[in-house]
């Protein structure tokens, strides 16, 4: 049964770039650090999902780029338009989840006014689409970013917390499909594989 979440992939080019914002936390032994090649910012984490719902939920994903230009309470034939078009991100800033006191995931984001708020009206019509096929709502808000690192314990989290005050960039890239992908848990860690691609 595929494991399935929805994302929008780093670009191969900027593969160096988001390893070189790892770089200064690479001797904290509590961290995993992603594969800089499979770094990508999850728009919806689907779970276990039987193959024959893998067409469903690839139309699901089309009648969501198709909404997101529109608000929720517009029907799907009274606007005109062809929803969302690509999107510009600037990929920098760091945070983490869930909070400053308790450090599970070292991220970066996206900035403000650079692609941060068509992602999130991507999101919210992702979810929406996808809830309405049976999938669980989201128990949390959408914050986009890319994952750096995950933390095991608390060793090193003076260092991770540290870090947040500094300010680095990955890069500038043209969001233009998201994509179904999915992620076979190994003992190298997750393996990906992308399922279907809807272009914006």
């Amino acid at each position: 049964m595929p494991r399935l979440f929805v994302s929008v992939d780093l670009p191969d080019r900027l593969a160096d770039a988001f390893e070189a914002v790892q770089e200064p936390l690479r001797d904290v032994e509590s961290l995993r650090f992603t594969d800089p090649e499979q770094a990508h910012c999850t728009l919806k984490f689907l779970g276990d999902a039987d193959e024959a719902r893998v067409g469903d939920v690839t139309e699901a994903l089309e009648a969501a780029v198709a909404s997101a230009g529109r608000s929720p309470t517009e029907s799907r034939t009274e606007s005109g338009g062809a929803g969302v078009g690509p999107v510009e991100l600037e990929v920098g800033g760091l945070g983490v989840f869930p909070s400053t006191d308790y450090v599970s995931v070292v991220w970066v984001g996206v900035r403000e006014g650079h692609g941060a708020a068509e992602l999130a009206r991507l999101a919210e019509t992702v979810e929406r689409e996808t809830v309405s096929l049976g999938f669980d709502e989201a128990d949390h808000e959408f914050t986009p970013h890319f994952t750096l690192a995950r933390m095991d314990d608390a060793r090193g989290k003076r260092r991770v917390l540290e870090y947040l005050n500094e300010d680095p960039t990955v890069g500038r890239f043209e969001v233009d499909e998201i994509r179904l992908t999915e992620s076979t848990l190994t003992s190298d860690g997750p393996e990906y594989e992308t399922r279907a691609r809807v272009p914006l």
